[in-house]
């Protein structure tokens, strides 16, 4: 081989390296989007829910144009508020992929596998056991008052994050309210945070303006691209034991029926799962699965 055939290609493996395409993960919830503070702006019967639609797929465009400009190459985005239907499809870029609707395995973070680079947060709030935070709760608001892996309380940020890390995935960007972006961090380390609004109380907050936040989140998500080398996967270390508190008492009589559910106490029930995945599967069944019975 010629010397200068050999430092091109040497060049080039170089060059490919340093320029080497990045895939992104983006899970996008709305209790966390600038300016939400009550059900007004969160599902079909507000009267401002198809505003902040458009501010909710507003962030997710600021995070998704600020990765393509890090080098991000391939983006899948999942619809993971209420009914999985919020965000505008026709309003995302064109090479962007969209999870809309359930029920998912992976619940929010249905689509995430090894291949991704990195995972980004947008529109999230603090879990139901926080004395703080807007629309604080985790997975349902309605339904569940605790959820706890290995005796650690989680948040669904915390949750899903441990979920990109049984793939190797690490959470590299967050935004929502200072409670869920202080929460989340003190739970799985580094991550980038973008506060678009503090928390009041759980039907109040001091907002940004929607594109300061829309600012703030690509600042943020630049950066987070850029250096995506620095993030770690948040990985819990399997057998993984869950305690899920109910708000009411029948559910946790009802699953212990089943002997994979030990119930702990009138609210709570435990049970173990290999991994984060398993963990992932059963949660949603728990939580999800709408019984019935037809007489004949």
């Amino acid at each position: 081989m010629k010397p200068l055939t050999k430092w091109i290609l040497i060049l080039s493996v170089i060059t490919g390296l340093w320029s080497q395409d990045k895939k992104i993960f983006i899970s996008a919830d709305l209790e966390g989007v600038v300016g939400v503070v009550t059900g007004e702006q969160l599902g079909p019967g507000g009267f401002e829910y198809n505003r902040f639609r458009e501010f909710m797929t507003a962030e997710v465009n600021a995070a998704i144009k600020a990765a393509k400009s890090a080098g991000a190459t391939e983006i899948l985005v999942a619809d993971s508020h209420g009914n999985g239907q919020n965000l505008l499809i026709e309003k995302l870029p064109k090479d962007v992929k969209l999870i809309r609707s359930w029920p998912r395995p992976l619940g929010m973070m249905e689509g995430i596998d090894s291949s991704f680079d990195g995972v980004i947060f947008t529109g999230y709030h603090a879990s139901t056991d926080n004395l703080q935070g807007v629309r604080a709760h985790t997975f349902s608001s309605a339904t569940l008052t605790s959820l706890k892996v290995n005796g650690k309380v989680m948040t669904e940020g915390s949750w899903n994050a441990a979920v990109a890390g049984e793939f190797g995935v690490p959470v590299i960007m967050i935004s929502g309210d200072d409670a869920a972006v202080n929460e989340v961090k003190s739970l799985i380390g580094n991550v980038e945070g973008a506060i678009v609004k503090e928390n009041i109380s759980f039907h109040s907050a001091k907002s940004l303006h929607p594109e300061a936040a829309y600012d703030l989140i690509a600042e943020k998500t630049l950066y987070a691209v850029k250096n995506i080398k620095k993030y770690k996967p948040y990985k819990i270390k399997g057998p993984i034991k869950v305690l899920v508190t109910f708000k009411n008492y029948q559910p946790s009589q009802i699953l212990s029926y089943l002997k994979m559910f030990k119930r702990i106490d009138s609210h709570t029930i435990e049970f173990k799962a290999k991994d984060m995945i398993e963990a992932s599967h059963i949660i949603r069944v728990v939580l999800d699965y709408k019984g019935g019975s037809t007489i004949p």
